[in-house]
Formats: structure tokens, C-alpha cells, sequence
């Protein structure tokens, strides 16, 4: 006979194990398809208009580009592709325009795990055009989206609970981004990761394991198994003198990640109150970035080709005066593009953003340290993980993903180094913004945390025992200035015998004409049919009491004697009291993130 637990493991497999073969089937073909549409668009805009080629790294063709001198074509591509990207956007799907991961992050925790069918497609042609005519963004964005909509899709479909269309999404996500960045094992990790500023969604990981390996699989079998970067092959990390230099370069990147973050969304929020047509802000931003990719034509597209010469130490093709510069320029131009509400992911221009500032160090290193050790290749890679894992807040998933991309995991000691530093360093600093602090803080898990907290806690904790009351026989116009002297919308009404007759509020006292409270007794107003609670009963089952009957505050009384009141509680009284002890909880390590978020948005739900 099977336990219990074996069942539920079993039953798990077999709801999860074709979900996720479906969601990685679907975000390895779709990588496949945004893949080649990406080629085409670039070929014909910027290639064939421009002639602009952009270096491509040692896993997707291993070429050095080619600028022409039609370099002054440029902003007109841009232009032309941010507007078409601006129309397909905002005439289809409005909510597919800007970076399409922190779309899917808010699916999970506000929407229920929802995402409109023709979200993906929408995704897929307008990040093409974006990225294709020499937008600044990435692709992790639309894959993510492509997956994420296909898990929502099952979902709907599957008539999956809202919890399991959450976890569906999830799986989406990193099965999405393993796929194209040939990188399944940091992309099943960035699924449960990357929702989170300090947290971890653990239910997505098994699923998430199968479909990153599956879309991975598709994905590899159709652009090749070398890593996008290559097989570097670094020497493998054996000087420990070496670690303050990568303890350097994970402070640099913390401090211009908060740059880029705030200057990014500074960049989005002008552009949100400039008074012009939606469709056409896309356009503005593509042609200031045109502008930018005539002089600096190194920050246009993706950017990965341009990492790839900087780490063969090519300073011919990429001047060493130029690095700066071109850092500054990627930051804006990444914000131009994204933030005017083009369509594409800052996944890319993150980790050419980190690579170069690894670069950038090294050579100052270089210069000022003769006998520096690390290779320039070693600082590159440790740059990018160290830059997206504290601007993205996925410090775990980016070193797993950028050693799968650079085919080794020789730099794990330096990259554990400077991601940690940069991650503490950029705090609360996101570029996703729908990500929350910790599980406690999200609609999808708030149930979790509040009701096991006020089963624990008993009316006898939060109760006021010194019980103001009134009689049958006193006057509305008494009781009306008991309540106000008092602050309180509501008391209990008490015979002379001592015993609970009825409950009188504010309401019922406004109901009463005020000409009339003078000659009008309690008795005749009071509610009779009480609804109490007495000290040993859970604040759960108190506050849903008041809840259901849709009452502020119950009397509190003796169990033994339902008619011996010994105080009152109010839901006032359960917040403060399950406050102070999420407080307590949090103090003790028990539960982490902003309380007030947490007490006010379960409190919104109760109420």
C-alpha cells in the first residue's frame, strides 16, 4: 500500500512532468522563431540599409561585423523600427511594450498568473523590429513572455488553480530564457529567483528543470550546443590575492547598477509624461538612440559580438578610450529604447554593460598592478554576473547562466565574490520592478501567512478587558456622547444584573433622528441576536465571525456563561496584535520583507 506522501509526490509528477514538457517545447521552438526573426530583421535593416553587421559571438557564428560608411542611415532604421514596434504595440497589445520579464513578474503576483494569448506573438515581432533595426534591448524578455503566455495559456486551458497557473507562468519564464541562452540550469533557477528581491519560489524548480532542459534541448539542436561565448577555457581560480581586485568590480558594478536602474526609469518616466501619441514614443527613442549608433555604432542590437572582442583583448576594434564611453552610451541608449516603450529585454544590455566595466577595471588594474593575474577574459565574465545578478536580483541564477554561456564554471569563487557585493550594494534597486521583497509580500502567497498567524493568536491576546457598556435604559442621546467622548462605534449593553443583553453601534445611533435620541431608550434600538466569542477562540475564527456577519467588533464572554461579558474585540485589535507578531516573527528570522505591506495588503483582502 503507497504512503501517503509517495501519492502526492506522485500525483505531482503526473500533473507537472507534461505541463513542463509542453511549456519547454513551446519556449524552445518560440526561441527557435524569435532566433531567426531577430537575423532577418537585422540583416534587412540594418544590414542591408545601413550596412551595419554586427560582431556576433563564438556560439552564433563567431564573426567580426562589418560598419560600411552608410553609418548615416542609421537613425532612420532606428526610427523606422521603433515606430513600427510603437504601432504593432500599442494597436494590439498595449501591455507587451517595455521589458516583457517584469510583464510576466506581475502576471504572477497581481493577475493570477493571467497573460493575454496574443501577448507572446505581439512580443515576438515588435522585439524583432526593436532589436533588428539597432534597439539597445535583449531577447531574454520576449522568450520569457513566450513561454510565460504559453503557461498561462495551459493554465486556462487545463482549468489549472490559480496557484498552479502561477507556478506555470514561473516555469514560462525560466524555460523561456534557458532556451535561448542555452543556459538551463541558471534558467530553471532564475524561474523561482527572479520573482523576488531576497526570496525563492521553490514549487517551480522540478517543473522548471524539465522544461529549461527540454527548450534548451530543441532550442541546441537547431543554433548549435556551443556556448554562446565559447568554450573559454580559463584556468581554473587559485589565488586568493586575487579576490579583493573581484571584490573591487562587484562594488563598481553595485554602484553604477544603481545608476543604470535610476537613470533607466528616469529616461521611462519622461518619456510617459512627454504630451505625443503612445505609438510614436518608440519611434523618438529609436531615433535618439540613431543618433548615438552613428558615432558608437557598438551600441546598437544586443551588443553580445562586442563582449566576445573584448575578451580576445581585440583593442584594435574596440578602442580602450572608447570602453567608458561606450558604457555610458549603452546605459542610455538601453533606456531610450526600453524606457520610450520599445519592445525588448535588459537581460543583454546588462551583461554587456557588467562586461564592459569588468573590462574597463582591468585595464586600470593592469596598468597600476604589473604582475596582476587575472586575464582580461576572467574580469568580463565575473563583470556580467556581478552586474545583472545585483541590478536583476538574481545573484544565484546569473552566475549558474553566465558560466553555462561561457563553458566553464572555473570563475565560481570570483563571481560569488563580486555578485554578493553588488547585490548588497544595489539593496532594494531593481530593473524589475513588479519583483517584491520576499513570498510574505505577494498576493500569490498572503493567505500563507496571514491565516497560519491568527490561528496561533486567541481572542485573549487582543481583547480590551476594561469594557465600556450602557444600559437598556439609558437615553440614545447618552449613549451618543459616550461614543464620541470615548472614540469608540460601539459598546455592549448590560442589565443590572450584570448580564449581556444586546450591542449597540454608531450606526444605529445615526439612524435614530436626532430630535428623538432625547426620549428614545437603548433597549428599543440595540441589536439582540449577539454574535460573540470568548477568550480561547482563534483571532482566525473571531475576525471571520465579523467578517460573515459583516459586524466590527464582538462581545467577548465566558465560556462557561455566553450571558458574563469580560470584554470586547474589535478589528482594530486583531491587525495591532498580528502585527506585533509578524513583527516578532520577522525579529526572530522567521519571515522577512516590509511589514506594513505585508499587515496592509492582507488587511485590504480581509476586508
Amino acid at each position: 500500500m503507497n504512503s501517503p506522501d509517495a501519492s502526492r509526490e506522485f500525483g505531482f509528477l503526473r500533473k507537472w512532468v507534461p505541463i513542463a514538457l509542453l511549456i519547454g517545447t513551446i519556449s524552445g521552438l518560440g526561441a527557435i522563431v524569435f532566433y531567426e526573426a531577430i537575423r532577418l530583421a537585422s540583416t534587412v535593416l540594418l544590414g542591408d540599409v545601413a550596412g551595419f553587421f554586427a560582431p556576433s559571438p563564438v556560439g552564433e557564428g563567431g564573426t567580426l561585423g562589418l560598419i560600411s560608411s552608410r553609418l548615416y542611415l542609421i537613425p532612420l532604421v532606428t526610427t523606422v523600427g521603433g515606430l513600427l514596434s510603437g504601432i504593432i504595440v500599442y494597436g494590439f497589445a498595449p501591455e507587451a511594450e517595455g521589458h516583457g520579464t517584469d510583464a510576466a513578474i506581475d502576471a504572477f503576483h497581481n493577475k493570477k498568473g493571467e497573460i493575454r494569448s496574443r501577448i507572446p506573438l505581439v512580443k515576438l515581432v515588435a522585439s524583432a523590429i526593436t532589436i533588428g533595426s539597432g534597439g539597445s534591448a535583449g531577447r531574454e524578455g520576449p522568450t520569457a513572455q513566450i513561454g510565460a503566455g504559453f503557461g498561462s495559456f495551459l493554465g486556462r486551458k487545463l482549468h489549472l488553480s490559480s496557484k498552479d497557473r502561477r507556478i506555470a507562468v514561473a516555469v514560462g519564464i525560466g524555460s523561456g530564457i534557458g532556451s535561448i541562452f542555452k543556459a538551463p540550469f541558471g534558467g530553471a533557477i532564475m524561474s523561482a529567483e527572479i520573482l523576488y528581491i531576497g526570496d525563492f519560489e521553490v514549487e517551480t524548480l522540478l517543473p522548471a528543470f524539465i522544461a529549461s532542459t527540454v527548450g534548451y534541448s530543441i532550442f541546441a539542436s537547431y543554433a548549435g550546443w556551443t556556448p554562446i561565448f565559447g568554450y573559454l577555457n580559463l584556468s581554473a581560480f587559485t589565488d586568493p590575492l586575487d579576490l579583493p581586485f573581484y571584490a573591487v568590480l562587484g562594488l563598481v558594478c553595485g554602484l553604477v547598477g544603481i545608476l543604470y536602474v535610476k537613470g533607466f526609469y528616469g529616461i521611462r518616466d519622461l518619456f510617459q509624461r512627454l504630451k505625443m501619441p503612445r505609438f510614436l514614443k518608440p519611434a523618438l527613442g529609436g531615433l535618439l538612440v540613431g543618433i548615438i549608433g552613428m558615432f558608437l555604432p557598438q551600441v546598437l542590437g544586443m551588443g553580445y559580438g562586442w563582449l566576445q572582442i573584448a575578451m580576445s583583448g581585440n583593442f584594435v576594434l574596440l578602442p580602450i578610450i572608447l570602453i567608458p564611453i561606450i558604457i555610458v552610451a549603452k546605459i542610455v541608449a538601453t533606456s531610450l529604447t526600453v524606457g520610450s516603450g520599445g519592445s525588448g529585454g535588459v537581460f543583454a544590455p546588462s551583461l554587456v554593460i557588467g562586461g564592459l566595466l569588468g573590462a574597463a577595471l582591468w585595464i586600470l588594474l593592469d596598468g597600476l598592478f604589473p604582475n596582476f593575474g587575472p586575464v582580461i577574459a576572467a574580469f568580463i565574465i565575473v563583470g556580467m554576473m556581478a552586474f545583472f545578478g545585483g541590478v536583476g536580483k538574481v545573484p544565484i541564477a546569473v552566475i549558474l547562466m553566465v558560466s553555462e554561456m561561457t563553458g566553464g564554471f572555473t570563475l565560481l569563487v570570483p563571481s560569488m565574490i563580486a555578485t554578493t557585493i553588488a547585490y548588497v550594494i544595489t539593496g532594494k534597486t531593481t530593473i524589475y520592478r513588479s519583483q517584491v521583497q520576499s513570498r510574505a509580500e505577494s498576493p500569490a502567497h498572503r493567505s500563507e501567512y496571514s491565516i497560519p498567524l491568527l490561528q496561533k493568536l486567541y481572542v485573549k491576546d487582543a481583547m480590551t478587558k476594561n469594557v465600556i457598556t450602557t444600559s437598556p435604559d439609558s437615553l440614545i442621546s447618552d449613549v451618543a456622547e459616550v461614543l464620541s467622548k470615548n472614540g469608540i462605534k460601539g459598546t455592549p449593553v448590560v442589565d443590572d444584573n450584570g448580564r449581556l443583553v444586546g450591542m449597540i453601534t454608531l450606526t444605529d445611533v445615526l439612524n435614530i433622528n436626532p430630535d428623538h435620541r432625547v426620549t428614545t431608550k437603548v433597549s428599543s434600538v440595540m441589536t439582540k441576536e449577539l454574535v460573540t466569542t470568548i477568550p480561547d477562540e482563534s483571532l482566525y475564527v473571531a475576525f471571520g465571525k465579523m467578517t460573515n456577519n459583516q459586524i466590527g467588533r464582538l462581545p467577548v464572554v465566558e465560556q462557561a456563561d455566553g450571558t458574563k461579558l469580560i470584554g470586547i474585540i474589535a478589528r482594530e485589535d486583531v491587525w495591532r496584535v498580528y502585527n506585533i507578531e509578524i513583527l516578532s516573527e520577522l525579529e526572530e528570522g522567521k519571515l522577512s520583507g516590509s511589514i506594513e505591506k505585508t499587515v496592509n495588503s492582507t488587511s485590504e483582502q480581509k476586508n
